[in-house]
């Protein structure tokens, strides 16, 4: 079950409780009588649950990282906190916009429900604005006709799970004004053309066994791992909408296996 709507159903229980002893149990208790255990308990949980409910669905939320695809911006046991207000204020649960403030930019590291899993929250970076042609061809990006630039950077090797030595290439790539760290490995193809599921608006799409090129449509974002020969991202399984948008990630508060990490920002 989401965990949201285990908050929400907890703070129905408790407020509940605290309005029934405040306006009906309490003037029918005898002076002297303490309060049932259930009444304390919830009256005390009350509170609680109602400012975590709030900072979390409109505030900031925690995520951990549990795999590899936006390596190295995003390691694996990172703990970050996303930014719920950014991108608009939505209603809990139902993750309805109320409220829009700003829209999603290219390079913003992004956090989304699973276009083929709604439960599951993925990370990402957005690479393609609604109406943007994206292009990915030889391992290189392209949008709107225009190759986006990148830098080579030395190598970069780290150990998957399982003890795997993965050797890459880095690159730093660019995105309008926005900077960041990409991986390739020179070994991997450029696209697993088994891998593509069928998706929505999969019609504005192209592929052969060296590229993928895509037309966003309108209200929906293309999304990149920086990882990008270990992640599964827009280019299997299409376009992320608006409405499935969680926030934007922005600082790593714990890493319990590189505490060096804690602090940094996520660029």
């Amino acid at each position: 079950m989401d965990f949201a709507l285990i908050l929400f159903l907890l703070l129905l229980v408790t407020g509940g409780v605290w309005l029934l002893d405040r306006f009906v149990l309490a003037a029918k208790r005898c002076e002297g009588v303490e309060e049932p255990w259930w009444v304390e308990y919830a009256k005390s949980f009350f509170p609680v649950i109602l400012i975590v409910f709030f900072i979390r669905s409109f505030l900031v939320e925690p995520f951990k990282i549990p795999s590899g695809s936006m390596i190295p911006t995003l390691q694996v046991g990172d703990f970050i906190l996303v930014n719920k207000f950014t991108y608009g204020i939505r209603l809990p649960i139902v993750n309805q916009k109320i409220v829009q403030l700003n829209d999603p930019q290219r390079g913003d590291v992004m956090v989304f429900h699973y276009p083929e899993n709604p439960s599951l929250d993925y990370i990402k970076r957005v690479v393609g604005l609604p109406g943007d042609t994206v292009e990915y061809r030889n391992k290189r990006l392209w949008i709107n006709g225009e190759e986006q630039n990148h830098q080579a950077d030395g190598d970069y090797n780290y150990v998957e799970t399982g003890l795997n030595f993965v050797h890459t290439e880095k690159r730093i790539e660019t995105l309008g004004e926005h900077k960041h760290e990409v991986l390739v490995n020179p070994e991997a193809p450029t696209l697993h053309l088994n891998a593509v599921a069928v998706f929505a608006g999969q019609e504005n799409c192209s592929y052969d066994n060296d590229m993928v090129r895509c037309k966003v449509p309108e209200g929906h974002y293309f999304m990149l791992g920086d990882n990008r020969d270990n992640s599964r991202d827009s280019r299997y399984w299409g376009f992320v909408p608006d409405r499935q948008i969680v926030g934007k990630a922005f600082f790593i508060w714990m890493n319990f296996s590189d505490l060096k990490r804690v602090g940094l920002s996520v660029k």
